[in-house]
């Protein structure tokens, strides 16, 4: 395996907390949202793990729509990740809701499963979150 690029990031304080990138790029405070008992006003884990969760996955679906011809320049994904309680422990969930304008519903769900078994991150998650891809 080669290291293409190594991301760091400094976190201190916990749910609310800061976080600093060694680039100074990120550079904010962390809030546990009020629907867990936080204050809320600033943005928390599961907000940071969709947004980069995202783009990621637009990257593997467009690398797999190119090997298939397809168009998916204007697509689109909302990612829904959830922090839940299962018992005592606290566990995650994620949704994904793939949007690919111009292709039928059908072959947009190939496309969209496709992507997730290319993604990084959805790579990552396999097996350890319960995660369900839908195309719309």
């Amino acid at each position: 395996m080669e290291k293409l690029y190594t991301a760091s990031v400094t976190a201190s304080g916990g749910r609310d907390g800061h976080i600093k990138s060694s680039d100074g790029q990120l550079d904010f405070d962390v809030k546990a949202p009020k629907e867990m008992g936080g204050q809320g006003g600033a943005t928390n884990p599961e907000q940071l793990f969709a947004a980069a969760w995202g783009p990621c996955y637009l990257g593997a679906l467009g690398s797999v729509a190119k090997r298939e011809g397809v168009d998916v320049s204007e697509a689109t994904i909302e990612v829904h990740v959830s922090f839940n309680q299962d018992g005592n422990a606290f566990v995650l969930s994620a949704e994904l809701d793939v949007h690919i304008p111009g292709v039928s519903l059908e072959e947009a769900q190939s496309l969209a499963d496709k992507a997730h078994r290319a993604c990084p991150y959805s790579k990552a998650t396999r097996g350890n979150i319960e995660t369900k891809v839908t195309a719309l």
